[in-house]
């Protein structure tokens, strides 16, 4: 009976494939590839950008974020901020329906309404989801979500906290059917059912995802036509960069995002613009990025089966920051994408970032100091230290490796795959990591919560487990603070604790860049990298 049952779903699997490559002339379908894979659709779990990307496509929101971070409605239709900043009342469109599917009573799309929204962000809560997005509502009152009607929800948070309409356009904070989890209980991440411009149609792991229109869409455009454009989302998972590469030059990619070390030199010049041999291909969409690259320490010693480990020494890990060029590593290895981070966490472009402080420039003489003072002149007796990373990054590991070995300060490069290495930094396994942390809403704050206590792995983002004390106090000072200009001289000192502990070795603020077919249109760029489709248009050539 399984063996019979496999063989449906192939053919199914086979048939909807062979469909697909049929309707290329006539329908407009976007393909992508996502080299690391996709582990999940519940928006519960919708942690990383991979995972963030499709939900964006099959989920929505109370509120929504256009491209120059501005907070604008999206099933909320309007909103009051009461009681000092403490009470949000959002009244709710009365047209949005789930996507069509066989549990609703009819059959057909069940209209959403105020409980929904109680339901879902009560979800992400509840200890038994285990949703990595569960330190987000840290701040709300027990019981603090409430539906007063079917058009009405109301929150209220323990205290204020300005950047909470920016918290509400996570892709965790997205609406979902109660009836629909229930039923196919941890299958939901593999059967999703929300509101957004595409609708799932099938998925088959390590090969392929579709997405399709949803034709009861609620959003229009400026002129009033129906979103989305597109007839359907073809997302591939081809872990090679350069086969993605060449898949991408062949035509069966509509875009490409990132820069490879494999294809970078191909792309861009030295100076960082597009190689005008592909100017009659594709164009290239650039801008600053709300992303910083690093590398992080684990601090946490009841983790750590070495107590001696390396990376337990401040002075050591100082070394490291000061030991490597950050000016070159980005202007020979990224082509000059993006800014080497000298300022400490905060990435450029968000109120809290100072270009006048200097965290680490690259200074020989300090790193070579701060070894005698930990103990270990020239890295004598030093152990190695292991630093695990995915292959994308390989290139800049062994340049930081390199330039820490003249010092004596051996690194051990570890490459693991994307799913694995994710799960053992938020499972606390790894010593010393590659990371980026890109915002979830414009606001300094969202930087600095990798840092307070209790937001400590797997729970929240803090993979570090750094602690302190001083940290935690500033951190909710700025919390409770009104003032923004007093709020941003508040980041000032929680960004100066992490660079003097060192906390982590902040390497680069990124950019933003996109290679797209010139046939694409109406596919534009923000400062988050949210990939948003429904208002991408496609020429069938």
């Amino acid at each position: 009976m399984r063996n019979y049952f496999f063989l449906i779903f192939t053919f199914v699997l086979l048939f909807y494939s062979c469909k697909e490559d049929k309707i290329q002339s006539d329908k407009t379908v976007f393909r992508y590839n996502e080299s690391k894979g996709i582990a999940t659709l519940d928006p519960a779990f919708a942690k990383s950008q991979v995972l963030i990307w499709p939900a964006n496509q099959l989920y929505n929101g109370l509120v929504q974020m256009d491209n120059n971070l501005n907070i604008i409605p999206c099933i909320a239709r309007e909103w009051e901020i009461l009681n000092s900043g403490k009470t949000y009342l959002f009244t709710l469109r009365n047209d949005v329906y789930f996507h069509d599917h066989q549990i609703f009573s009819n059959g057909k799309g069940r209209k959403v309404t105020a409980p929904d929204f109680e339901y879902s962000l009560n979800r992400i809560i509840d200890p038994k989801t285990a949703s990595p997005g569960a330190w987000i509502f840290n701040n709300i009152n027990k019981d603090g979500i409430k539906a007063l009607n079917d058009s009405i929800l109301e929150i209220t948070l323990k205290n204020p906290f300005p950047a909470f309409l920016g918290l509400l356009s996570m892709q965790y904070c997205s609406v979902v059917p109660k009836e629909i989890v229930e039923y196919y209980g941890n299958d939901f991440r593999n059967n999703p059912v929300g509101t957004g411009p595409f609708q799932f149609k099938v998925w088959k792991e390590s090969e392929k995802l579709i997405l399709v229109k949803n034709p009861n869409y609620f959003e229009q455009d400026s002129l009033g036509n129906p979103l989305p454009y597109l007839d359907a989302v073809s997302i591939t998972f081809i872990n090679d960069k350069q086969s993605e590469f060449l898949e991408f030059l062949k035509g069966n990619l509509d875009f490409i995002s990132g820069l490879n070390p494999a294809n970078k030199d191909e792309l861009l010049t030295k100076n960082g613009y597009l190689n005008p041999t592909y100017k009659d291909q594709f164009k290239m969409i650039n801008q600053p990025y709300l992303n910083t690259e690093y590398l992080g320490f684990l601090l946490d010693t009841s983790k750590i089966k070495n107590k001696l480990s390396p990376v337990l020494n401040k002075k050591i890990r100082q070394a490291i920051n000061y030991g490597f060029d950050r000016v070159k590593m980005m202007k020979y290895l990224r082509n000059s994408i993006g800014e080497p981070a000298l300022q400490g966490f905060i990435p450029k472009g968000l109120p809290g970032f100072i270009d006048e402080f200097k965290g680490f420039e690259y200074n020989p003489d300090k790193t070579r100091n701060l070894l005698i003072e930990a103990g270990y002149p020239n890295g004598e007796g030093l152990a190695p230290i292991t630093l695990t990373t995915t292959a994308d990054y390989l290139d800049l590991c062994e340049y930081i490796q390199q330039q820490l070995s003249q010092f004596g300060i051996e690194i051990k490069i570890d490459v693991n795959t994307g799913a694995t290495f994710r799960d053992m930094v938020a499972n606390s396994k790894l010593e010393f990591f590659r990371g980026s942390w890109i915002a979830d809403y414009p606001d300094a704050e969202n930087y600095l919560a990798l840092f307070y206590s209790k937001n400590h792995s797997p729970g929240g983002p803090n993979y570090t487990h750094y602690n302190k004390t001083n940290f935690d106090k500033l951190y909710e000072q700025a919390m409770l603070e009104t003032n923004d200009s007093l709020r941003i001289l508040l980041y000032n000192e929680m960004n100066k604790l992490i660079v003097n502990d060192a906390v982590v070795v902040p390497l680069y603020y990124d950019e933003v860049v996109r290679f797209v077919k010139n046939n694409i249109y109406g596919f534009e760029s923000n400062p988050m990298n949210l990939l948003n489709l429904k208002y991408v248009k496609k020429e069938n050539k």
